[in-house]
């Protein structure tokens, strides 16, 4: 997913880019892991020359009065979903909340050339897309810019050696809490045990988060309205439980 190494700290000023796939070509903070699988069919490659454009945004361009000023028609507020792979769960989000704006981040190319011809097929109006790093766009927003950031299947990264490149750090849950408006929501799903307790226990440690679940089922069952990813389903063919995490943004006090 994305790199969130100690020492790293995204700027608006970093560039970003889709097609860059060598390691020479990748700016500082860039998202670990491949950006380009099977080949792409016709239609999905002129889908990324000529709808990707229209689509995509720089997040240094991203103004005072933040990203839902890049929705045409307005949007009553926006959203953010990390990582969206097929992009099942974004598109499904969009259609059915039609007055707001959806914001997707995925640095694969496969996962972008998918969502696009969904885009297309059901002619949606509120998404946006950014095909670089998570962290960089997070900088580049105004305080308390969104209502909810999604993080869904993210890549777990189960060597102890790899665990700086999970999404999840100390220093992102930080720039979450700073771009969520008050009561917003930092909504996180994995089958991956050890990644759900990494967590927990990040968001625990932070003054800014709560975590809303109040009885088991609150974390073991999907959210009402949550659309399974093909992931989702493959993971509980093969019999892994995914726990469904939601945090709330606090208010700051006095």
């Amino acid at each position: 997913m994305v790199s969130n190494h100690q020492n790293s700290h995204p700027s608006c000023d970093e560039p970003a880019s889709l097609v860059r796939t060598g390691s020479r070509d990748r700016p500082q903070g860039s998202f670990f892991g491949r950006r380009k699988g099977h080949r792409l069919r016709p239609h999905q490659n002129d889908l990324i020359a000529h709808l990707l454009p229209r689509l995509g945004f720089d997040p240094a361009g991203i103004g005072p009065s933040g990203p839902a000023a890049l929705f045409d028609p307005p949007v009553d507020e926006t959203r953010i979903e990390i990582g969206f792979g097929g992009g099942e769960h974004l598109v499904a989000e969009a259609l059915a909340f039609p007055r707001t704006g959806f914001i997707g981040c995925e640095p694969y190319v496969n996962g972008m050339a998918k969502i696009l011809v969904q885009i297309e097929t059901h002619a949606i109006r509120n998404i946006r897309l950014f095909a670089g790093d998570a962290s960089q766009l997070l900088a580049c927003l105004p305080q308390a810019s969104l209502a909810r950031i999604d993080l869904i299947h993210p890549d777990p990264w189960p060597k102890r050696r790899h665990w700086k490149r999970r999404f999840v750090q100390d220093a992102t849950v930080a720039a979450m809490a700073r771009v969520l408006q008050p009561e917003g929501e930092f909504r996180f799903v994995s089958d991956i045990d050890d990644y759900c307790a990494w967590t927990l226990t990040h968001l625990a440690r932070s003054p800014d988060f709560l975590w809303l679940a109040e009885r088991t089922a609150d974390w073991q069952d999907p959210w009402p309205g949550y659309t399974m990813t093909r992931y989702g389903r493959k993971a509980m063919r093969e019999g892994r439980r995914a726990a469904y995490l939601r945090f709330r943004r606090e208010r700051t006090t006095a």
